[in-house]
This record gives C-alpha cells, structure tokens and sequence, in this order.
C-alpha cells in the first residue's frame, strides 16, 4: 500500500529485554477493557470494520477481542485466532529474512542485486539489497513481473529507473517480491519454508503462513467488501500469492504480538540488524517499517491493504505498548482505530472518530444532485442509483457514495466524502469534495 513519506527521523532508542510471555484474557483489567471496548465497538456497530484487535503493554495482553464474523456465510465470529491476510505487513517479515541472511553471512546489504540476479536489466546496476528495503531503488512496477508456480519466475522489462538509486523514496511493491526472490535464490529455499523455518517456528507462530486460495487454511477469515447494497464477498479471482514476500503473508493478532515481542526483544536479529531495520533511510521508512513520532511518542508502524483485507500495526517502544488491528473488511478506519487505540493505551484522550453512518434519502431527493461537476482538473458526474449516488470519473472510473445527511455523502471503503451547497438562487450546484485531508469545490455545469 503506498503511503507518503513523513518527517525525517534517525536515532530510534530500542529495549532488547523483552521476553514472550503467554497471553490471554486474564490479563484484561475490566476499566482497560472497557475504556478500549469503547473505542472499537463504533466502528463495528456502523459496520465499518470486522476483524480482530489487540492491545499489549509491557508485553501483557491488557485487550484482546474479535467483531463481526470471519466467514458471514456461515456466522463463524471473528477471534484472536483467527487467522487474516496481513497485505504489506509482509514486508517487515521480508526485511527481517534478509537480515537474517547478512548475520549468517550469506549475502551483504549493500551488495548489488545483480550479484545475485545477473539476468535484471542494465537500468538496474547501480541498486543495492538495501535500496530495495528502503524503498529508493528508482525501479518501476513495471519492471518486473512475479509469476507464482512451480517453480515460480520473476519475468524482467528494461524499463529507466524512475530516479537514481539511493536519491529519492517511493513505495513499491515490485522491490519487496524481488527481495523474496532473491531470498529464495541465496538460502535454496522457498520464501514460505524460510520464513516458516527462521521466523514462525522459533516465535510460536503457529497461525501464520503464506496465504492460498488452494491450501486449506483452519480459522481463516474470509475478505470482503462493503458493497452497493450492503456487505459482499471480496474478489476471489486473483492468484492469492501474487503478492509473494510483499504482501501475501497472513497472520493473528496474538501471533503478531509473538513477533513483535520476538523481533524488539532481540530474540531474532542481532543488534546491529535490528537497529538498521528500524533506522530510516529517507522520509520515515526504514527497512519494512515506518519509523517516526506520533503525538510524542516513538512509533514503529506499517500497514497492509488487499482485496477484502486491511491491516495495521504499531509498537511504541518507548512506552513498550503495542497496538494491532486486522479487518476482513474493506475499509478506512484501520489506521484511525490503532491510533485511538493507542493514545487510550497512553491515557490520553483519543481523537473524534470518523464515523459515518448510511441514511435513507427518496429518490426525489437524490435526483437533484444529478448532474456533471467540473473541477479545476477533472470533471465528474453524479448519477442517483438506488440508495446512493454513483460518481462516475473522466477516466472511466465509479465509485458510490452514500448518504450521511441530506447533503453529505460518503465512501464505505476509501477515505473520500462529498458535500452539495446551493447557490445564491436556492439550486443546489456547488460541489466539495474532501480526501486524504485535501478539499477540493466543483461547479454543476
């Protein structure tokens, strides 16, 4: 999932004392549990999340609970065992393999990729291990293409490198599958019986795994998506592994703790490796993780969107509190809930929840917003259908959008919100459309 780089931070203090500890609901306080009950419990009843949530401090569970179900077809609720596609989360599990391999000397990272993959394109003789852990290698996703199978290929284009390696940040998901193929290449292992073998087994991470829509998975959540008319089920035609060591990993939440636990406590890395993990290159990301100050605070972060699945996680190693939030719901709150989440678990207020909740409007109501709206840069049209309003873009592009008020709209599964004013003569014709924090005013045509 691509994200924006945020301020630069550098020295990132780490505690290498932790030890896993065995984890259940005993460890609740009931004002614990309830003060972050009331945190989430929202978000589900305005379904706009189902998944599981957990909330360590000090390596203790202090909250741990499931909402809505893992599979709404036969009502099987959603647990702290339940087992979710963690969608980019991967990508630290990958960092961490490839550190693993330079403390066994099997490889450095700042060796070139083509030492190990002689057959990458020319453009890409000047890219370390490290620019692709760190997101500033200048390869594009079209670069190359990774075709799963047995055995499974990673497909090369001579495309220019977008910039220089090493001189600016951009997130790609092509650098992370080639770091997994390349795993592969250097330990003669798969990417699944590495990490399986090197990271779950010696954590007791036993509900985690590489994701397959072939491979019978027990206790795992099915994805879907916050549809037209109520909740559907999510595409299923995509190879479920195509995200391979990017993003095709799945995983608990009390097997995240595992690792969370076994990664900052030094059970994993030597020190040297944990603090290159967790030291930002450029922008606030580091190898795998986002690494900067949140409210004050030192935070360690990275989150995952996929189809029917969205995820994140934070730890705070400072304060040694770990927040971790897996949805099998499509959505945009999972960022929203860790940080509410945490800044309870710091006992500080959280911030004001952006909750939106679907009203029913007639459709005579509806059809005065009909019509195409044009924008400084685009231009869109607004078409009543059934209870909504389908916004249909100039690339081709829909996206309904549901009614909060008699004149707001929003988005179920982007962060996208639309607002309809009058003019001076009564006629509603004005437009405002907020995103990602930006607002942009638009004129009925």
């Amino acid at each position: 999932m691509t994200r924006s780089p945020k301020r630069h931070f550098r020295t990132v203090p780490l505690a290498i004392a932790f030890a896993i500890l065995v984890h259940n609901s005993s460890a609740q306080s009931p004002r614990d549990r309830d003060r972050l009950q009331r945190i989430v419990q929202p978000y589900a009843d305005a379904q706009m999340f189902m998944g599981s949530v957990l909330v360590a401090e000090n390596g203790k569970i202090i909250f741990s609970k499931g909402y809505g179900m893992a599979d709404l077809e036969w009502n099987v609720p959603n647990s702290p065992t339940t087992r979710f596609n963690i969608a980019s989360m991967t990508k630290q599990f990958t960092a961490a393999s490839i550190l693993l391999l330079e403390d066994r000397g099997k490889l450095k990272t700042d060796d070139l990729v083509k030492k190990y993959l002689p057959d990458a394109p020319a453009s890409w003789d000047k890219v370390t291990i490290y620019h692709l852990l760190t997101h500033t290698s200048g390869i594009r996703e079209d670069a190359a293409k990774y075709e799963p199978g047995t055995p499974d290929k990673l497909v090369f284009n001579d495309r220019p490198l977008n910039f220089q390696p090493g001189e600016q940040w951009a997130y790609t998901n092509l650098g992370y599958i080639v770091l997994g193929y390349l795993l592969e290449r250097t330990s003669g292992q798969t990417y699944e019986e590495f990490v399986r073998e090197n990271i779950f087994k010696p954590l007791e991470m036993n509900d985690s795994g590489l994701m397959s829509f072939v491979n019978i998975i027990p206790r795992r959540a099915s994805g879907y998506w916050p549809g037209n008319n109520g909740i559907e089920n999510a595409d299923r035609s995509f190879d479920a592994r195509i995200g391979f060591s990017s993003g095709s990993l799945y995983s608990s939440t009390e097997d995240l703790l595992r690792w969370n636990e076994g990664l900052f406590g030094g059970k994993l890395l030597k020190p040297a490796s944990l603090r290159k993990m967790t030291t930002p290159f450029k922008g606030d990301y580091a190898c795998g993780l986002y690494v900067k100050r949140a409210n004050g605070h030192l935070m360690i972060e990275h989150d995952g969107n996929n189809i029917g699945f969205n995820a994140d996680m934070a730890y705070y190693p400072e304060d040694r509190i770990a927040v971790i939030v897996l949805a099998n719901l499509n959505g945009t709150v999972t960022g929203e809930m860790t940080r509410a989440l945490a800044a309870v678990a710091h006992g500080e207020a959280p911030p004001i929840p952006s909750l939106h909740k679907e009203i029913s409007l007639s459709k005579e109501v509806l059809a005065r917003y009909a019509g195409t709206y044009q924008f400084p840069h685009y231009s869109l049209k607004m078409v009543p259908e059934g209870n909504h309003l389908l916004v249909e873009f100039d690339n081709g592009g829909t996206l309904a959008v549901f009614p909060e008020s008699d004149t707001k709209f929003f988005s179920k599964p982007w962060p996208t919100q639309f607002e309809f004013s009058k003019n001076e003569h009564g006629e509603f014709t004005i437009l405002k459309r907020y995103q990602d924090g930006a607002e942009e005013t638009g004129a009925k045509n």
